[in-house]
């Protein structure tokens, strides 16, 4: 059996963890950057009345807004000057607010302006694309807008009443030009309050329109004060699209507080869900509003979420049973309600939890396992357990079929239950041996020693090494270890790397640590350079059941590979991991072969940030001062330990 060859997640293949389905929404992009400093208002010429009822952005307004936030972005960030810039650019943008929105370049430039906004002409845009609002939230470009102001509430809700003083003192000459046309100025509060009765109104509407969607899932979130992963990550832009994830399911979300209104105005918008709770249930695009609806309330309001989980499991509970039993079964393998049902898996408390497997998942966790969408929601049934009381009955279910769920390709579901052994603290020798005998290395013993680089790859012994299928009943053969030394280490899949992550920490890792000290030089430095393979070193270093003797053991291979770790994207991370965690004995070692290649570091972009970090040019000119200054930073380390520790 080769489980590389029959998987689908082939080696090599950047896949969510746990074999997640992926979707989400692109972020903007930036504008193209200007050259002059200080722009020019666009001509002050009213265009001709357009032939549809929603204006255009004229060439040359585009033109200036580009110029604008270009000398925004190169101005520096404090002083009257800046303060006059984005007041000037800003009182241009009210007057074209709905043609900037609707525009394609014009939406992203105006959501960085919306950045930079204070809250006077901030809450004044919005309310100019207000009378708007439907056609705007609903618009390809306008949806981007619409959110990244709604994305600004944190920022501007906290400073509400510091500006609001602030502004009423230097009277800012918006008033006089205005004449006292648009009379009082809404409040942010009453803006966001409006948008969510629009919504309200017709809430069917928006949750079922492909882009109206994305403006209520963010107000579901503004509304109760709490942003999801994914909207920080779009509200940060694209200086963080690099950087690893987390699960969806362990990212933390941030909290900020909203006034009193927010939150029965969030209550009623729960109402509209659960009177058209089967449309939610069963459309494929406002399924995704309920789903974020679920991940807020569990975090401010956990029990609105509990009758929120039970309105959806009561409805599906009431629907045609299958012939295998539960009907809940039936939506578990459909491919739009699979997706809700994993959310309200990951929200469940415990003993609901509990209550819910033994009523409709007992005794068809196989099937589910090998099923092509059911073993999505299986996943996440397995990243809730936190209890030994849920993981035995599961545990005992599932584990005689885990090389059938491997050979099906369906590895997602042994990486979650693995992390649910890591988890609880139990069954993790049992899961152990099972994938000892999986990746058909448990016997003889001598293959054991192989078992990390069969994890990594997620192959069997006889693919990784090339041999031959044996037959049933002959004896396989012994480990041959200069076979192994022999062959470069095969590409780290990520699912095989969070399998080995989990291993590493069991309480017991021994077998995987003697299987990564069994790697030569070469085959050591391929993992820490691999984008997968590098998160397993980071395990070895932070898992509390490696001892400080094994670590120094198993890092003492890549002696000799220092230079080209420092030169690798991910392994320079590694070094610096490595470096950190250092004693100083082991920091001289590591700057004294470093510093024998100093110029070819330097040329490197990542060896020179390696040799920053290092200090080396201090290491190689004043080795006295050097030792000093390491010799501090450990003294100051070890303090922190300590403190911690008690």
């Amino acid at each position: 059996m080769g489980l590389g060859p029959r998987s689908p997640h082939r080696p090599g293949r950047r896949c969510p963890a746990g074999g997640k389905r992926g979707r989400g929404a692109t972020g903007s992009g930036a504008a193209p950057p200007g050259r002059e400093r200080q722009p020019r208002p666009p001509p002050d010429r009213r265009p001709e009345p357009a032939v549809d009822a929603h204006p255009h952005l004229s060439p040359e307004a585009l033109g200036y807004f580009r110029r604008a936030l270009s000398a925004l972005k190169e101005a520096p960030e404090t002083g009257e000057e800046r303060e006059l810039m984005v007041q000037n650019v800003l009182k241009e943008v009210k007057g074209q607010a709905l043609a900037l929105a609707t525009n394609r370049t014009g939406s992203e430039m105006l959501q960085e302006l919306l950045g930079f906004s204070p809250l006077k002409p901030f809450c004044r845009i919005w309310a100019a694309l207000h009378p708007n609002v439907r056609f705007v939230a609903c618009h390809r470009c306008g949806v981007h807008v619409m959110q990244s102001a709604l994305l600004q509430l944190p920022r501007l809700l906290g400073r509400q009443e510091e500006e609001a003083q602030r502004e009423e003192e230097e009277q800012d000459d918006d008033d006089d030009d205005d004449g006292g046309e648009d009379g009082p100025p809404e409040t942010l509060e009453d803006l966001v309050l409006a948008l969510a009765t629009e919504v309200s109104g017709d809430f069917l509407f928006y949750c079922g329109d492909t882009h109206g969607s994305f403006v209520v899932r963010t107000l579901l979130q503004v509304l109760a004060g709490t942003l999801l992963e994914s909207e920080r990550s779009r509200a940060r832009g694209s200086q963080s699209s690099d950087a690893p994830r987390a699960p969806a399911w362990e990212r933390k979300p941030t909290d900020f507080e909203v006034p009193e209104t927010f939150s029965n105005c969030l209550q009623d918008l729960i109402a509209c869900f659960l009177k058209d709770i089967a449309v939610f249930i069963t459309d494929k695009v406002s399924s995704f509003c309920l789903q974020v609806a679920l991940q807020v309330l569990r975090h401010r309001w956990p029990q609105l979420c509990a009758h929120l989980c039970s309105a959806v499991i009561g409805y599906l509970s009431t629907r045609q049973a299958s012939a295998d039993g539960s009907p809940l079964l039936l939506f578990l393998r459909d491919q739009t309600s699979s997706r809700l049902l994993e959310q309200v898996l990951l929200v469940l408390e415990p003993p609901r939890l509990q209550n819910l497997f033994g009523d409709h998942f007992q005794g068809q966790l196989q099937a589910l396992a090998a099923h092509p969408i059911a073993n999505f929601p299986l996943q996440r049934l397995l990243d809730a357990v936190t209890t030994p009381e849920l993981l035995t009955p599961v545990f005992e279910e599932l584990s005689p079929a885990l090389e059938a769920v491997l050979a099906k390709g369906h590895i997602g579901v042994v990486v979650a239950l693995v992390g649910a052994c890591r988890r609880v603290g139990a069954h993790q020798a049992q899961v152990l041996q099972l994938l000892l005998k999986a990746f058909h290395c448990a016997d003889p013993s001598s293959r054991q020693v192989a078992c990390a680089p069969l994890f990594a790859t997620l192959m069997t012994y006889e693919v990784y090494y090339g041999l031959a299928e044996e037959e049933e009943d002959a004896v396989p053969a012994e480990h041959q270890v200069e076979v192994a030394e022999a062959r470069p280490l095969g590409e780290v899949t990520v699912l095989g790397s969070l399998l080995l992550q989990h291993l590493l920490h069991f309480s017991s890792p021994g077998h995987v640590l003697r299987s990564l000290s069994a790697l030569t030089g070469p085959q050591l430095l391929a993992l820490a350079q691999s984008p997968a393979g590098s998160h397993v070193l980071d395990a070895v270093l932070t898992s509390p059941a490696v001892t400080r003797k094994r670590r120094r053991r198993l890092l003492q291979i890549l002696k000799g590979q220092y230079v080209a770790l420092a030169c690798s994207r991910h392994g320079s991370r590694v070094l610096d991991a490595i470096w950190s965690a250092a004693a100083l004995g082991a920091r001289k070692e590591i700057a004294a072969e470093l510093g024998e290649r100093n110029q070819e570091l330097l040329r490197d972009p990542f060896g020179h940030h390696v040799a920053r970090n290092v200090a080396l040019t201090t290491f190689l000119k004043r080795r006295g001062a050097w030792e000093q200054q390491q010799g501090a930073v450990a003294k100051r380390r070890r303090v922190l330990n300590s403190i911690l520790e008690d």
